[in-house]
C-alpha cells in the first residue's frame, strides 16, 4: 500500500524474469568481457593479417614483374650490343676485299674478353670465317641454317633459338646481321655467344627466396636458369609457351600449382619466366595466420584464468564490504581495510568516512538541537526589546504597528542570511545589501558600499543587520534618504584586530542641533545596547551641516561564536 492508501503496481514480471535470468557470478562477466574484448580483436587482426598477406603478394607480383621486365631490358641490351658490333664490322674493308685472314685479326682484337665469336656466312649458308678455330680450318655449312635463312629473306636481323653448337661443342645462339658487298654479294655477319654467358642476365638476389627465373628460347627451350635442376637446353616444365601471355598467372604441373609471371622480348622472341609453387608462397601467410590463431588461444586462455582469480579476490573483498556495511548501519565504527583491488580500498575508506560522518552528524544534529532552543530564546528577547521599545515610542497605533513590522523584517532577514550561510557565515557586504535593499531610493549611485570580505558568524549578522536597518530606517524617517538628492556611504576596513565601520550621510535636510535634542529612540538603543556593550563596540557620533555619521570600532574577536550568549544577554 502507498503512504495514500492506493495499493502500489507490481514490478513488471518481464523485467523481474529478465533479472533473474542475468544474475551470474563476477567471474561469469569478467570472461564475457575477456571474450568481448578478444574475439573481435582476433577477428580484426585476422583481416588485416589477410589484407597485409595480400598486399604483401601483390607487392611481390610487382617486384618480379619488374624483374622480368628488368632482365628482359638487360637481355635486349645485350642483343642490341651484339648488333651494334656486328654494324661496326658491316663497315671492314676486310669484308669489302674479302680478306677473312685480316677481318679474323680484326674480330678478335674487338672481342677480346667479351665471349662472343664472329662468323661471316655465304649465300650458301657456308661459313667463310669462324673466329672461335684458327683460320684456315674447314668450316662447313652453318649449324643455325634456318634463323640464316630468315635473315636473308627479310634482310633484317635475326636471333636464333638455342642450338648446339658443332664447333662450340655447347649450346649456343647466334646473331645473325645481314649485310650487301660492292660487288652486290649478299653475306650475314653473325656473333654467336655461348648460353651460359647469359647466366649474368638473371641474377637471383632480385628474386624472392620462394622463386626462381629462366630465359627461354621461342621453342620453349631454356637458355639459363637460376634453378640448378633446370638444365640449359632442357624444355621448360611448365606449360607458358609458347602462348604469348604476360604478366602474372597460373600453371600445374604433376599435381602441383605454380604461381608464374612472364615477359616477352620483342627483339629476340625470347621468353622472360619466374615462377614458384603456389603453396611456398603461401606458406608465409599460412604460418603467420597459425601464429595468430595459436597466439590469441594462449591470449584467452590466460585472460580467462586470470579473469576467474580476480573474481574470486573481488567476491572476496565484496563480501568484506557488505559486512563493513552492516556495522556501518549498526552504528559502530569501521576501519578502512586494505584490499587487492585498489578501487575496494577507496569503497572501505568511504564506508569508514561515512560512519565517522554520521558519528559527527549525530553530535552536530545533537548541538544543533540545543544551538536552536538557545537561539530561539535569544530571538524572543531582541523581539522583546524591540516591542518594549516600539512601545515606549511616541506616536499612534499605525506607527507602532508599522515600526514594529519593518524590525521585524529586517530581523527576518539577517536570520535568513544566517540561515544561508550558516557553515560559511554571513559575508558582511551581502549583509548591508539585504538591509539596505528596502530602503533604496531610485535614483542611482545615492547608495555607496566599500570594504574588504569579512565573514560574521551568525548571532554577529543579526545584531549588525538590526544595527543597519536602524541606520536605514533613521535615514529614511529624516535623513539623507528622506529627500530626493541625499547619499549614503557606508564603508569598513580591517584595522589590526578590529574592524572599523563608517556610517556616513551627506545631502540630507539635517538641523544637527535639533537632533541633538530629540529623545533616544530604539536605533539607538540598537547601537548602544547591542553593539556598545555586547559586542563591545566604541562608537562616535558626529553631527555635520549635510548630515550625520556614525563610526565604530568592533572588535574581530566579536564577529566569532563566542559572543553569543553575551549578545543574547544585552539584547534583554
Amino acid at each position: 500500500m502507498s503512504k495514500g492508501g492506493r495499493p502500489t503496481a507490481p514490478s513488471h514480471p518481464i523485467g523481474r524474469d529478465w533479472r533473474e535470468r542475468m544474475r551470474r557470478p563476477v567471474a561469469f562477466y569478467l570472461v564475457c568481457l575477456i571474450l568481448v574484448v578478444v574475439l573481435p580483436s582476433f577477428m580484426y587482426a585476422t583481416i588485416v593479417l589477410n589484407r597485409t598477406n595480400e598486399a604483401q603478394e601483390r607487392a611481390v607480383e610487382l617486384l618480379l614483374e619488374a624483374s622480368t621486365e628488368s632482365v628482359n631490358r638487360v637481355l635486349d641490351r645485350e642483343v642490341s650490343a651484339m648488333l651494334s658490333m656486328l654494324s661496326f664490322f658491316a663497315t671492314s674493308v676486310h669484308l669489302q676485299n674479302h680478306d677473312y685472314r685480316s677481318l679474323q685479326v680484326q674480330a678478335d682484337k674487338a672481342l677480346a674478353g667479351i665471349n662472343a665469336h664472329l662468323l661471316v656466312i655465304g649465300p650458301d649458308y657456308r661459313l667463310r670465317l669462324n673466329s672461335r678455330v684458327p683460320y684456315g680450318t674447314d668450316l662447313g655449312e652453318t649449324a643455325d641454317r634456318t634463323t640464316a635463312e630468315k635473315a636473308f629473306e627479310t634482310g633484317r636481323p635475326a636471333v636464333s633459338g638455342l642450338f648446339f653448337g658443332r664447333t662450340a661443342q655447347k649450346w649456343v645462339f647466334n646473331v645473325h646481321f645481314p649485310v650487301r658487298l660492292n660487288s652486290g654479294e649478299r653475306m650475314l655477319l653473325t656473333l654467336t655467344q655461348d648460353a651460359e654467358n647469359l647466366i649474368k642476365v638473371v641474377n637471383p638476389d632480385i628474386l624472392s627466396p620462394e622463386w626462381n627465373a629462366a630465359v627461354l628460347d621461342d621453342a620453349g627451350k631454356v637458355i639459363v636458369s637460376t634453378d640448378p635442376m633446370i638444365k640449359t637446353g632442357d624444355r621448360f616444365f611448365l606449360q607458358v609457351v609458347p602462348a604469348l601471355r604476360i604478366g602474372l598467372g597460373s600453371a600445374r604441373h604433376q599435381d602441383v600449382d605454380y604461381q608464374v609471371v612472364t615477359d616477352f622480348s620483342p627483339l629476340t622472341g625470347w621468353k622472360i619466366v619466374a615462377w614458384a609453387k603456389a603453396s611456398d608462397v603461401r606458406a608465409t601467410s599460412m604460418s603467420s595466420l597459425l601464429w595468430l590463431t595459436a597466439g590469441g588461444a594462449v591470449i584467452a586462455i590466460l585472460a580467462t584464468a586470470g579473469a576467474v582469480l580476480i573474481a574470486r579476490v573481488l567476491s572476496r573483498d565484496v563480501r568484506m564490504l557488505a559486512h563493513d556495511a552492516e556495522r556501518l548501519g549498526l552504528g559502530e565504527s569501521v576501519p578502512p581495510r586494505r584490499h587487492v583491488i585498489a578501487e575496494l580500498d577507496t569503497v572501505s575508506k568511504a564506508l569508514s568516512e561515512a560512519a565517522e560522518a554520521r558519528t559527527r552528524a549525530e553530535s552536530e544534529i545533537r548541538f544543533l538541537m540545543r544551538e536552536v532552543a538557545h537561539r530561539s530564546k535569544n530571538q524572543l528577547t531582541v523581539i522583546q526589546a524591540m516591542l518594549n521599545q516600539s512601545v515606549s515610542a511616541r506616536g499612534s497605533a499605525t506607527d507602532f504597528v508599522d515600526a514594529f513590522r519593518k524590525r521585524l523584517a529586517g530581523l527576518a532577514r539577517s536570520t535568513e542570511l544566517m540561515i544561508t550561510n550558516a557553515t560559511l557565515g554571513v559575508d558582511l557586504a551581502e549583509l548591508a545589501d539585504n538591509q539596505l535593499k528596502p530602503f533604496l531610493p531610485i535614483e542611482p549611485g545615492r547608495v555607496r558600499v566599500s570594504g574588504p570580505p569579512v565573514r560574521l558568524d551568525s548571532q554577529a549578522s543579526q545584531t549588525l543587520g538590526m544595527a543597519l536597518h536602524e541606520l536605514a530606517t533613521n535615514a529614511a524617517k529624516h535623513g539623507a534618504f528622506a529627500n530626493d538628492r541625499g547619499i549614503v556611504a557606508l564603508s569598513w576596513a580591517l584595522e589590526g584586530d578590529r574592524l572599523s565601520l563608517v556610517w556616513r550621510e551627506s545631502c540630507a535636510d539635517f538641523e544637527p542641533d535639533l537632533a541633538e535634542t530629540q529623545p533616544k529612540g530604539f536605533g539607538s538603543v540598537v547601537l548602544e545596547r547591542m553593539l556598545g556593550i555586547a559586542m563591545g563596540a566604541e562608537m562616535e557620533r558626529r553631527m555635520h551641516a549635510d548630515g550625520i555619521e556614525w563610526r565604530f570600532s568592533i572588535p574581530l574577536s566579536k564577529l566569532k561564536e563566542e559572543q553569543g550568549e553575551a549578545a543574547a544577554e544585552g539584547g534583554g
